[in-house]
């Protein structure tokens, strides 16, 4: 026992390490969210009457919260009599055997109805990671809890005296059950899900609790959507933190090795107060060190990371560049990049700091995430 605990120990760490530097985006309210139908069939769990088995058709929304978690909305209806209440056989002297909660009669063309509320957690991302777009094939497990309606009247079959007191007509459930994803298209915007579960009735018998006499084995096929969220694609984008630390730092290490390029530039105020004092010239030095401010997707607000990195930056003359990444229209990311540094400007200037030059360059920082403004520090002649 203590080897597989530290096997499973072990595992983790490898795989906490391996994506220690993977970042995913934070999304939209409405992104990474999909809607899905589903046929199937279920028949009760007991095994005692499985045929004829109960024809059942549903509905599904959801959204991904992460990679691995998302939650989801559920609902089927069963359009078969071969129902949940199968109960268990019991017998009394003098009337014989007889069944708890068999028999009944409904002549709705919907049986009942589950509606619930579940939680998906991906197995195939959890345990190999998340590579910036889903495999191909995924294993999820699906778990949760619903509302269990029956139409009609059902009655334990209950030979005493004529009296056939009447069963409950509502009832709290839990499924568990897997899904076997495929997921198809060059956007991997479609789904094909093949679903086994269990729905279990959980308060049927009066105690709430885990029941084989009164669950259900069900069988699903589904087809899902995935709508087109707000980074261009169908799913979360993920962002190589390693490498994009490594492209800041091969930047700086190649305007290092370039001679000091001297270039005078007026100062233009761009001051809160409207500073009105005598203009100046400055010398713009390449070689002196570049501090760099990251922002969240398609925001131009400082973080409070951003913050205190731009607390750090003593008082003196700046320049400005501001960048968007490649999601998103030219235009749309030119005008966010100005944006962002329009809003590193305001901050340095509150902190008395003067800026020289405030541009956005729209898409053009390397190879890696362009949500970035680069703050150059400028020497006064």
């Amino acid at each position: 026992m203590k080897k597989f605990i530290l096997m499973l120990v072990v595992m983790f760490t490898t795989m906490l390490s391996a994506n220690a530097q993977i970042a995913t985006e934070n999304s939209k309210f409405f992104d990474n969210t999909y809607v899905g139908v589903e046929v199937g069939a279920t028949t009760p769990f007991n095994f005692n009457s499985m045929f004829p088995v109960n024809p059942a058709v549903g509905v599904k929304l959801g959204k991904e919260i992460t990679p691995v978690l998302a939650i989801e909305a559920e609902g089927f209806a069963v359009l078969g009599t071969n129902m949940y209440r199968e109960g268990v056989n019991a017998s009394i002297p003098a009337y014989g055997p007889f069944n708890l909660h068999k028999g009944g009669s409904v002549n709705t063309f919907v049986k009942a109805t589950n509606v619930g509320a579940n939680a998906v957690l991906n197995w195939s991302n959890l345990l190999f990671g998340y590579k910036g777009a889903p495999r191909v094939f995924e294993i999820k497990t699906n778990t949760g809890l619903g509302w269990l309606h029956y139409f009609g009247t059902y009655t334990p079959q209950f030979p005493i005296g004529g009296y056939i007191p009447t069963s409950k007509q509502n009832a709290l459930t839990a499924k568990t059950g897997i899904d076997l994803a495929f997921n198809v298209g060059k956007t991997k915007a479609h789904t094909f899900t093949v679903s086994p579960a269990i729905y279990w009735n959980l308060t049927e018998t009066g105690a709430l609790k885990f029941d084989k006499n009164y669950a259900q084995l069900a069988l699903f096929v589904g087809y899902t959507y995935h709508f087109k969220t707000s980074n261009g694609t169908r799913h979360f984008k993920t962002y190589d933190v390693g490498a994009m630390i490594g492209e800041i730092d091969r930047l700086n290490d190649e305007l290092a090795k370039k001679p000091k390029e001297v270039e005078v530039v007026k100062y233009v105020d761009h001051t809160v107060n409207n500073y009105n004092g005598p203009v100046t010239n400055a010398v713009a030095t390449k070689a002196d060190k570049n501090t760099f401010i990251f922002f969240a997707f398609d925001s131009d607000v400082l973080t409070d990371n951003a913050k205190a990195t731009l607390n750090e930056i003593p008082v003196g003359a700046y320049n400005i560049y501001g960048y968007a990444s490649n999601e998103g229209s030219t235009k749309y990311n030119q005008k966010l990049s100005e944006r962002r540094a329009n809003a590193v400007a305001k901050y340095l200037e509150s902190k008395g700091s003067r800026i020289s030059t405030i541009k956005g360059c729209g898409v053009e920082f390397g190879n890696t995430t362009g949500r970035v403004v680069k703050v150059c520090p400028i020497k006064e002649m």
